[in-house]
């Protein structure tokens, strides 16, 4: 081997070494589900028990939801207060920071919301819900009642939405329907307009980016510039990318193994 070749693949087991260190397994499969918040705690659901880790990967704590239903979503957009929704059951409910539940559980057909298929929080306790039947979406408060009403998107966009996923963030909704895009609203169900990333398997917005998950890889959408970028895992990590998030600089990633936290440099 000539001294430079030698050089290069000395340096290339440097780079290999130097990543991997910064990598690690926190959350031992299988995985149902998770999520995080923005400080970087960890939100765990396998079956009916929900565990919390901190931005360490260090276990905190957990609870068995057992009469609950089977949990469809999990929303973190109260830091320590998440939100639970079953689909199958209709049934909402808020947890605290020991995750036992906060207040009543929220049955939303006995409330006049009996097709909801997607939910996530909102600012001021309220709530947003897809309604199947309605292909609308609704901003609820606290007690339930309606603050504001999308309409039938079909009639407003002229599309058939499927969506497969909702977040709030900084007083907007995104709503991820694979076939179209992720649709954007204000906080009075005004639309906005539609972000043309199409077959996204899993989205979370952070100030200004768009992290998704799309064909089994892991992009970044920039909101301002309008580019698209890959998030840069390791090799063995992008080959078993299930899910992803992104905190503080941090890629929480979903393998079949179990959760893997793996820090990007000069990443939001």
């Amino acid at each position: 081997m000539n001294p430079f070749r030698h050089i290069l693949v000395f340096c290339g087991m440097l780079t290999s070494i130097g990543t991997f260190a910064q990598t690690k397994l926190v959350v031992a499969g299988p995985v149902d589900a998770f999520t995080t918040d923005d400080v970087g705690n960890l939100y765990v659901l396998r079956g009916d028990e929900l565990e919390l880790y901190n931005a360490a990967g260090g276990s905190w704590l957990r609870n068995s939801l057992k009469t609950f239903g089977r949990i469809s979503q999990i929303d973190a957009f109260y830091s320590l207060k998440p939100l639970i929704f079953s689909k199958e059951q209709g049934q909402l409910a808020m947890l605290d920071n020991t995750l036992a539940v906060q207040g009543s559980v929220l049955n939303l057909p006995r409330n006049g919301f009996p097709q909801v298929v997607l939910a996530c929080a909102s600012v001021q306790n309220g709530f947003w819900f897809f309604d199947q039947q309605e292909l609308g979406v609704y901003r609820v408060d606290a007690q339930l009642r309606k603050l504001a009403d999308t309409g039938r998107l079909d009639q407003l966009l002229g599309i058939t939405p499927a969506p497969t996923g909702m977040q709030e963030f900084d007083s907007r909704l995104y709503l991820n329907d694979p076939a179209t895009g992720i649709l954007v609203f204000d906080l009075f169900g005004t639309y906005m307009r539609t972000i043309p990333i199409k077959a996204v398997d899993h989205f979370e917005v952070r100030a200004g980016v768009i992290h998704y998950v799309q064909d089994g890889a892991a992009w970044m959408y920039d909101m301002r510039s309008f580019a698209i970028d890959p998030i840069p895992l390791p090799g063995p990590l992008r080959a078993q990318l299930l899910d992803l998030r992104m905190e503080r600089g941090r890629a929480y990633v979903l393998t079949p193994d179990g959760i893997v936290i793996h820090d990007v440099a000069g990443r939001p």
